[in-house]
């Protein structure tokens, strides 16, 4: 999966509007283009004796599935705390991001599944018809366009869970690249390369959808953030007025914001409301810069 571009802006707070917008937005552009793309490479696919087409075309149904996936996840995630959710709905998208894994590796698994069994028995493979090949091959372009505007919209607003559905629609992409060179080779008088372009869009899938499900499993299991984040905190924490030392900065993701425990080392000798003020200062300064939900400080005198 792509980084997310995590550089400092005002308040992550403030982007939560224009996150929902624009998440909406995006994944309903996908649901269209997924939803006539799987249309006519399953119906083509069939008409013309192409497994890996329609094999790219249930790819493509498992990208409309994910996308209704994606749209509940983003209604929910963007609702303020509330009795039950102190901290927010910000997992909604890690919990998003951990059914697309789900849905992908499941589809993968079934791609192989059925490419293994055409390969065991080759007499049975058909001659490909050139309509398959045009169709993959708009396929691919409109695959490579969705995605370009998709991780686009997610780098924008810094949503790991819209980065998932944008390269699971590159993966569409790559698979409809090897389903186009699949159908060449069928149509050049190499029958097996059908069912071979099939197999390996099966295990593009199959690796795309561990990796997704195996990260957002790891965040849901209170991952920490990057060290480059947590030496980005410690520094702010450092440089706050009032502050002599930091130790015990402890991190974990909620979504794509990071939740903060912190020892700051302050003097001894300052009144209760001093060493609040500092603690409040420390504990702003970093979420004003840096995508972090909530900073919990504990003073320690020197």
């Amino acid at each position: 999966m792509a980084e997310l571009d995590l550089t400092p802006h005002d308040d992550p707070e403030q982007d939560t509007p224009e996150r929902h917008k624009v998440a909406q937005r995006s994944t309903l552009v996908s649901v269209i283009v997924n939803l006539v793309l799987t249309t006519v490479q399953v119906v083509v696919g069939v008409l013309a004796h192409s497994q890996a087409l329609i094999a790219d075309g249930i790819h493509s149904l498992s990208d409309l599935i994910a996308d209704f996936v994606v749209l509940v996840a983003n209604k929910h995630s963007h609702k303020e705390a509330d009795d039950d959710h102190h901290y927010g709905h910000h997992r909604y998208e890690t919990a998003a991001s951990l059914v697309l894994g789900a849905l992908l590796l499941t589809v993968g698994v079934g791609m192989l599944w059925g490419a293994v069994g055409k390969l065991s028995d080759p007499e049975v493979i058909p001659q490909v018809k050139p309509v398959a090949l045009w169709v993959a091959l708009i396929a691919l372009a409109s695959k490579e366009l969705l995605f370009r505007y998709m991780l686009a919209a997610a780098e924008r607003v810094r949503s790991s869970m819209l980065v998932a559905n944008a390269w699971h629609a590159r993966s569409d992409a790559a698979s409809s690249l090897v389903v186009a060179l699949g159908i060449v080779g069928n149509l050049m008088g190499f029958p097996l390369l059908d069912p071979v372009a099939a197999l390996i869009v099966g295990l593009m899938v199959t690796k795309m959808g561990w990796e997704f499900g195996w990260d957002a499993l790891n965040d849901l299991m209170d991952r920490s953030a990057s060290q480059d984040q947590i030496e980005e905190i410690i520094v702010l924490l450092k440089e706050t007025p009032g502050v002599h030392g930091v130790h015990d900065v402890r991190t974990r993701k909620m979504g794509d914001m990071i939740m903060v425990d912190a020892h700051l080392e302050v003097d001894g000798s300052l009144t209760v409301k001093h060493g609040h003020d500092i603690a409040v200062a420390a504990r702003e300064r970093v979420m004003q810069q840096l995508p972090v939900l909530d900073v919990m400080v504990h003073l320690d005198p020197v």
